[in-house]
């Protein structure tokens, strides 16, 4: 019942966070985005030409993200679901990841991001990839992925704790 609870005050402030700063300015959400609609926007000179998809800056506000994740992570499983073994920490953690992941991908992306007018950039509106259901069903694989060394070291620190 607890990773339940979590799980849905973490969709809850992922939520905030992302729809607040897509809704402000899509542009900083553009490494997000379909590649044709990232690559258009190199084009109308609204993105700096690069070849990697995501910006130093990007990398850092995601890398501290996920350092906070981990962190709070471990201490809330520790304190509120007894995790008390790197198992218990690492099963728990991942499967609120895993929750939210898929929450991104399905309601977030599938549906608000792949149908709504808010959150086109300007100059590419009319573009088909915005409705890039399989772009978006990657990307939440890959954050599988990518959830495990972040769970693999919640576990960690709540065996240490």
């Amino acid at each position: 019942m607890a990773v339940m609870i979590e799980s849905l005050i973490g969709i809850l402030l992922f939520t905030i966070l992302i729809v607040s700063l897509t809704l402000k300015n899509p542009l900083t959400s553009v490494g997000d985005y379909p590649p044709a609609i990232r690559e258009k926007c190199m084009e109308l000179g609204l993105i700096e030409k690069r070849e990697q998809r995501f910006t130093r800056e990007d990398i850092l506000r995601k890398g501290i993200a996920l350092l906070a994740f981990v962190f709070i992570f471990a201490v809330v499983l520790k304190q509120f679901n007894g995790a008390d073994t790197f198992w218990k920490g690492f099963r728990d953690s991942y499967l609120i990841w895993l929750i939210i992941d898929w929450y991104d991908a399905l309601v977030l992306d599938s549906i608000w991001f792949c149908h709504s007018k808010k959150v086109r950039i300007p100059g590419t509106e009319d573009m088909e990839e915005y409705k890039d259901y399989r772009f978006h069903i990657r990307q939440s694989c890959i954050g599988m992925l990518l959830g495990l060394p972040a769970c693999l070291a919640v576990g960690a620190i709540t065996a240490i704790l």
